[in-house]
C-alpha cells in the first residue's frame, strides 16, 4: 500500500488535498508504525513525501511530544516552501485537537523560537486567528501574540504577521488600530508590517 501511495503523491505537484488523503489512509492503518514512517518520509528527496511526513507528525503531535518536537526542528528547517505550508497546517491541527486556549504555552514557545519558520508556522497556521475557538472570544490575545514578531529580520515572517493582522482587522478594526498605534514606524521592518496590516 505505502509504495503505491508514495508513487501517487509524487505525480502531483500542487495542492494539499492529495497529501491529506494519503496521510489519512496511512493513519487509518493501525498496523503501521506511524511515527517511524514519518521519520523515514522526512529523509526522502521528494518534497511531496516530506509534506506527507509533516502531515502525519501533525496528526500525531497532540499525543506524541516527539512528533511536535520534530515539527519545530527538522521540518522547520526544510527549505521547500510547500513543506513549510504543511507545517503551518500541522501546527493548527495540534492546536485544534489540544484546544487553542490550552495550546497557549506552546503557541508562545513557538512564536519566540529563533527560527522564523517556526514562528511563521503559528502566525500562518492559525489564520484567520479570530475564527478559531478561544481567539474568537479573545481577539486582543491573538493581536498581541502575532504583533510580537512585527520587526523580525525575516520578511517571510513579517508578511505573515501583517496579513494575519489584516485578517483580524476586518472584524476587529479598532483593536488592531490600538495595537499598531504603539509601533515605532521609523523602523523600516515595522513599517513594512504596518503597511500590510492596514491593507495598503
Amino acid at each position: 500500500m505505502i509504495p503505491a501511495i508514495i508513487d501517487h503523491i509524487k505525480q502531483i505537484e500542487h495542492g494539499f488535498k492529495h497529501i491529506i488523503a494519503a496521510g489519512d489512509q496511512i493513519l487509518a492503518d493501525q498496523k503501521e508504525q506511524h511515527f517511524d514512517l514519518a521519520l523515514k518520509f522526512l529523509a526522502d528527496n521528494s518534497y511531496q513525501v516530506r509534506m506527507l511526513a509533516t502531515y502525519i507528525l501533525g496528526a500525531l503531535s497532540p499525543t506524541h511530544p516527539e512528533a511536535l518536537q520534530l515539527l519545530a526542528t527538522r521540518v522547520a528547517h526544510d527549505e521547500n516552501w510547500r513543506v513549510q505550508e504543511m507545517l503551518a497546517k500541522a501546527f493548527d491541527q495540534y492546536c485544534k485537537v489540544t484546544g487553542y486556549g490550552e495550546s497557549l504555552p506552546v503557541i508562545r514557545k513557538w512564536l519566540s523560537d529563533p527560527h522564523p519558520n517556526v514562528k511563521r508556522a503559528v502566525t500562518e497556521g492559525l489564520r484567520i486567528w479570530t475564527d478559531r475557538p478561544y481567539f474568537k472570544d479573545h481577539p486582543h490575545v491573538a493581536i498581541t501574540l502575532i504583533s510580537a514578531n512585527k520587526s523580525d529580520d525575516s520578511e517571510y515572517l513579517r508578511k505573515s504577521v501583517g496579513n494575519a493582522l489584516r485578517d483580524i482587522g476586518r472584524k476587529h478594526r479598532q483593536a488592531v488600530l490600538d495595537e499598531v498605534l504603539k509601533w515605532d514606524l521609523t523602523d523600516p521592518k515595522t513599517a513594512f508590517t504596518h503597511q500590510l496590516a492596514m491593507g495598503k
